[in-house]
């Protein structure tokens, strides 16, 4: 029975719950049992096992109506929950404890959820591994020697694990995505300025966004409905395969891939292409040197502005000094010093505003000119490499970690438009594979529909 338990979708809970197939005691006992046997993977910073137990009892003896009522969810520590503390995974903020839940949060608190813990994450979410230095590497479920993902490896790796149902990551060059895809689950990067930002601790405002982590489609939808405020409105509508036209980023998006995940990725596109969802080809001219204009500039401009800006509202003393001097992850701490002793002029970071109008409107034309519901193409490069890496070869070439995980994820990001990744299959070594679609921007709730479209074509993947 606890196993049966673990493998519910979000969805699926909610209805036992509803429906008293089981308490939600029984429920939440079952998450807890998995968490302690794998404690190894090192999926949480902060949790309160003993709080999620009561909060359990209170709704079996008055069940709520909320969408997420009785349901356990999980926050990334960059995350502010009232009265614990944000790390953002770092030494210096141990102590920084706000006072307010983040606006995302409260969200979710007033839908039902209840609150299951704050997840690892890359230290100050500046990486795609979540090795971090501070409290140690978070570990993929799937092979506990290799990365989750990042920066919100704790959220992807706890969903995939079964310890959540779901998780709130944040994404600002595919911190939802990458770990959702290298841990075989679903994450959403919606538009940017969907969900409120008020209450996480940032790295760039241009960039930045809160994004849910579950194990299907349909329960990415109900929590987007959440943290957009439009529960009313009910779930995306049914699409037929045959009613869907979607463009393949054939030689942008498929550039310098792992021959594992080219076999799953091409496998995947074959399947749905038998489906009857046509699929055409998609070239976004400048993509490559737009997007390499706005990444690193907005970023760096904007964090050493933002991070302050942050802890000052939440009454904090900090200075990014103090936070510099505590970083314990060696490519963090390169990062940071890079923004504070050589920072991007005002003149650059207007260029790099440009720039991404410049995107924006390449991707508005893509859309439009192709005639196409999203654009598709492999999440991720290659599989979850081993957690010591610091680079991996792609193409026979030795590329950094970071560089060559972020390659398909970041124009999206730096454009502001959602994107939606799902399993696409495992590879012959046992991992998992993310197929990623990207759709006009505030078109998240058709996005979605897509998804769940492709999702039916493609099917599960079996647990870790």
């Amino acid at each position: 029975m606890t196993s049966d338990l673990l493998d519910l979708s979000l969805l699926d809970v909610r209805r036992g719950l509803t429906h008293k197939h089981f308490s939600c005691t029984e429920y939440v006992e079952a998450l807890l049992h998995a968490r302690n046997a794998q404690r190894a993977l090192n999926c949480f910073i902060t949790s309160n096992d003993e709080a999620l137990r009561i909060a359990a009892r209170a709704y079996d003896r008055r069940p709520g109506a909320g969408p997420l009522a009785g349901i356990p969810v999980a926050l990334k520590d960059n995350i502010d929950v009232a009265g614990l503390p944000t790390t953002a995974g770092t030494h210096a903020m141990r102590a920084h404890v706000p006072g307010a839940h983040a606006h995302v949060a409260q969200r979710l608190f007033e839908a039902g959820a209840l609150f299951a813990g704050k997840t690892s994450m890359h230290e100050l979410a500046l990486g795609i591994t979540t090795n971090n230095g501070v409290f140690g590497p978070c570990r993929n479920p799937w092979n506990p020697a290799r990365i989750p993902g990042g920066s919100s490896g704790g959220s992807g790796a706890a969903v995939a694990a079964r310890l959540v149902p779901a998780a709130l990551g944040t994404d600002t060059g595919g911190s939802v995505r990458l770990p959702a895809a290298l841990c075989g689950v679903a994450g959403l990067r919606p538009t940017v300025g969907r969900y409120p930002q008020a209450g996480i601790a940032p790295i760039s405002h241009t960039r930045d966004t809160a994004g849910p982590i579950a194990r299907t489609i349909d329960d990415l939808a109900l929590l987007d409905a959440v943290l957009a405020d439009i529960a009313n409105e009910g779930p995306p509508p049914e699409l037929h395969p045959r009613s869907l036209r979607l463009g393949v980023l054939r030689e942008q998006g498929f550039a310098r891939l792992d021959p594992a995940v080219r076999e799953v990725i091409e496998g995947s596109l074959d399947t749905l292409a038998r489906a009857g969802i046509e699929l055409v080809d998609v070239y976004i001219e400048g993509l490559d040197t737009l997007n390499d204009a706005i990444g690193f500039p907005v970023v760096l401009y904007e964090f050493v502005r933002d991070l302050p800006a942050y802890l000052a509202a939440g009454g904090s003393t900090l200075t990014l000094r103090d936070i510099a001097a505590g970083i314990g992850s060696p490519d963090v701490a390169d990062i940071a010093r890079l923004a504070m002793d050589d920072p991007v002029s005002d003149a650059v970071y207007r260029g790099a505003l440009d720039a991404r109008i410049t995107l924006q409107a390449a991707y508005r034309r893509a859309f439009m000119d192709h005639g196409i519901d999203a654009l598709v193409f492999p999440t991720a490069p290659l599989p979850a490499c081993p957690i010591a890496n610091d680079a991996v070869l792609v193409d026979g070439v030795s590329v950094p970690v970071f560089a060559a995980y972020i390659q398909n994820t970041d124009p999206g990001s730096n454009a502001g438009i959602p994107g939606v990744t799902l399993p696409a299959g495992l590879t012959r070594d046992g991992l998992p594979v993310g197929l990623e679609l990207d759709g006009p921007a505030d078109c998240d709730r058709h996005l979605l529909a897509v998804a769940r479209a492709v999702e039916r074509v493609l099917g599960p993947i079996p647990r870790p």
